[in-house]
């Protein structure tokens, strides 16, 4: 591996910490035992993969036997490789391989949910953008269901996906959301370009470009087109007890959710409300929503794939460190390089530049 892929591998979870630390420290009598105790839990396991994978990834495939007469695939062929987590925890993992490329549906939903969306994701990468998955190289997709006991998230971890269940209540199944597995795949998409630091400005880069090609992918799944999305994060992995609400909206930041379980969505639309905080990770679930308005407004006037196109090309000009600014420049300049080789419409750098203003950018 490439010591720049080392320093910036990041542990990537899809449920920001402040929605899990709301829930945890809730003292609102609705907010059932079970919830409170949940969202600890999973808040304890954040912080302990967080620091125990920091640098470092697992080989799952390598650790593990498969069931009976299923077999992962050749390396590098990017095959896809579903584990059953069984409901544990920790590490080294008791995980074993449920369904390889090629395999059959089994009787598990949520083992279909992944290897599904995986493919999706795996061919709207190759046949709209030619890229080779997650690395360019044929990297395999490895994915973890049922992990732990009604865990509340899901994860890059720099080399996997992995996904919880949820507690049934606020959240249902990770694994059967294709925007989660859209949007945590493109984490590794961008530790494998642009490697951005998952840490204030360029950590809000880094979750915005997955919740991008999060529902740029779910809109092609679904057959929708950027007028009629919802242009929602996350909506589809809330229970009954929040069905309606979602984590995110990219065409109205900061309207996701309030409730009393989450609190209220702290997203800004402009650079006026920039979150100057500490907490979680100096904003980069919350700062992200700037970025996010600016690719609703462009996908809005020149459609969802050729939005999509400018910035998987500016994903591909960034780099480790880039700030907002930075972003704004190469996303500019990705718009114009397109329109010169009529990959997309004339007069698009200029839609590019007044969705930027629209959001202080």
């Amino acid at each position: 591996m490439k010591t720049h892929e080392k320093q910036h591998r990041c542990f990537c979870t899809f449920v920001p910490p402040h929605i899990l630390e709301h829930m945890a420290k809730s003292s609102d009598e609705v907010v059932h035992e079970s919830v409170r105790e949940a969202a600890r839990l999973s808040m304890i396991q954040d912080m302990q993969l967080r620091a125990s994978r920091a640098g470092q990834a697992m080989d799952i495939a390598s650790l593990l036997p498969p069931q009976q007469g299923i077999m992962a695939p050749p390396p590098a062929t990017a095959g896809r490789e579903v584990f059953n987590c069984m409901n544990q925890w920790g590490q080294p993992p008791p995980y074993m391989l449920a369904r390889g490329e090629g395999d059959p549906v089994t009787p598990d939903d949520d083992i279909n949910g992944v290897y599904e969306a995986g493919g999706a994701v795996r061919d709207y990468y190759r046949n709209k953008l030619g890229r080779n998955s997650i690395d360019n190289l044929g990297l395999n997709q490895v994915h973890n269901v049922h992990f732990g006991d009604h865990y509340m998230n899901a994860f890059w971890d720099g080399s996997q996906m992995t996904y919880g269940d949820g507690d049934g209540m606020v959240f249902v199944s990770f694994a059967r959301d294709p925007d989660v597995i859209a949007h945590e795949l493109t984490h590794g998409v961008t530790q494998h370009t642009a490697g951005l630091v998952y840490y204030g400005q360029s950590g809000a880069l880094n979750e915005s470009m997955s919740d991008v090609f999060g529902t740029v992918i779910q809109q092609a799944i679904d057959g929708k087109t950027a007028d009629d999305a919802d242009w929602l994060i996350g909506n589809d992995i809330m229970g009954p007890d929040l069905y309606g609400e979602a984590l995110r909206s990219m065409k109205a930041p900061g309207t996701a959710y309030d409730n009393y379980m989450f609190g209220k969505d702290p997203q800004p639309d402009h650079m006026i409300h920039y979150y100057h905080g500490a907490d979680d990770n100096q904003g980069v679930h919350i700062n992200s929503g700037i970025p996010n308005k600016v690719f609703y407004l462009v996908a809005m006037d020149i459609g969802t794939d050729k939005a999509a196109l400018i910035w998987y090309s500016t994903l591909q000009r960034l780099w480790p460190t880039a700030i907002f600014g930075d972003f704004a420049y190469m996303v500019a300049e990705s718009a114009r390089l397109l329109t010169k080789s009529k990959q997309v419409p004339v007069g698009t750098t200029q839609t590019v530049r007044a969705a930027l203003k629209e959001v202080g950018l």
